[in-house]
């Protein structure tokens, strides 16, 4: 018999690449979306759909009942307020996790958290990812889980990163911060292939680990900019913007958010998370306790990932 693996956060970018994998390795999906309409794709066809959301008791009693194992990538990226990020990743995890607890049958989780969790004093969105993963540690007795903490993730259906590229494809990389601040990267399906290596463990171990693409001490701007340049054959100007060109918008985006209830992305708050100097990681941790690796460089990934000037149909394995 299928295993049954539900998973919160499946229609998104990362959600969606972790149900791809599952499908291809013959698992049965159960998946909570608000919208029903954004998982009419063939990829999940043979999926159990629940609608509901993060502040749905009954929804996530359905969606945990009977699971083998609950993939956890449900989360609010844009806001304007601690309580907005609060609600949903702080509190719509608690409610993940009393449904869970309120079940029959010992469960394994995996939280795909975000490595913004180990700055919790640069934003709104680091703190929530960091109490998040606090109350996991507290209220998670009795479950089986694991926390990942990807860096910045790109790949097909990206679209956050995919402008910065564009721009990049176009001769100039404009960054936030100083040029040489430094972080790590991961390609999306790599991420979903690491869900897949702790699904096919038996790892019961409640740890918090980071992951990446397995380049030592990660990438810097002008790194970037080269491997861009490379793919689109042409020189890539990396130029730190003007404090003023990011502060501004931030700071409106901010207060209409805060006035009007809208969810921007750039905040003065995200400002903070993306001018700080250090965002590498490694993977040790995790490849002593799960058999990962990762596959997909920068270079490789950039021409699998479409949209964009870089891309080469086929790329990945190619070489």
């Amino acid at each position: 018999m299928k295993k049954v693996i539900a998973v919160t956060g499946a229609t998104g970018f990362i959600g969606q690449a972790i149900c791809e994998q599952l499908v291809a390795n013959n698992y049965s999906m159960r998946v909570l979306v608000r919208n029903p309409r954004k998982a009419s794709s063939r990829i999940y066809s043979d999926a159990e759909i629940i609608r509901g959301d993060l502040a749905d008791p009954d929804g996530l009693q359905r969606l945990v009942s009977g699971a083998d194992a609950v993939i956890h990538c449900a989360g609010s990226v844009r806001g304007a307020t601690q309580a907005e990020f609060h609600r949903v990743n702080v509190e719509g995890t608690r409610n993940l996790l009393h449904a869970i607890k309120a079940g029959t049958s010992s469960q394994r989780l995996l939280f795909i958290s975000s490595l913004a969790a180990r700055e919790p004093q640069l934003s709104f969105y680091a703190a929530s990812k960091h109490r998040a993963e606090q109350a996991l540690k507290t209220e998670g007795s009795g479950i089986a889980w694991t926390v990942l903490r990807p860096p910045a993730v790109y790949g097909p259906g990206d679209r956050e990163l995919l402008p910065v590229f564009r721009l990049m494809a176009r001769g100039l990389a404009l960054t936030p911060g100083s040029p040489g601040a430094r972080f790590s990267m991961l390609y999306v399906d790599d991420l979903s292939s690491a869900v897949m290596a702790w699904l096919d463990s038996d790892c019961v171990t409640e740890e918090i680990f980071s992951i990446e693409d397995g380049r030592a001490r990660g990438y810097d701007w002008h790194d970037v900019g080269e491997i861009v340049g490379q793919l689109c054959k042409r020189k890539v100007r990396v130029v730190r913007a003007p404090s003023w060109l990011l502060d501004v918008p931030a700071w409106v985006n901010g207060r209409i958010g805060t006035l009007f209830g809208t969810a921007p992305m750039l905040t003065p708050e995200k400002l903070r998370e993306l001018r700080h100097p250090d965002w590498v990681c490694d993977s040790t941790a995790f490849q002593r306790v799960i058999d990962w690796r990762p596959k997909v460089k920068l270079a490789e990934g950039l021409r699998a990932t479409p949209d964009w000037p870089g891309h080469h149909p086929a790329a990945i394995g190619a070489e």
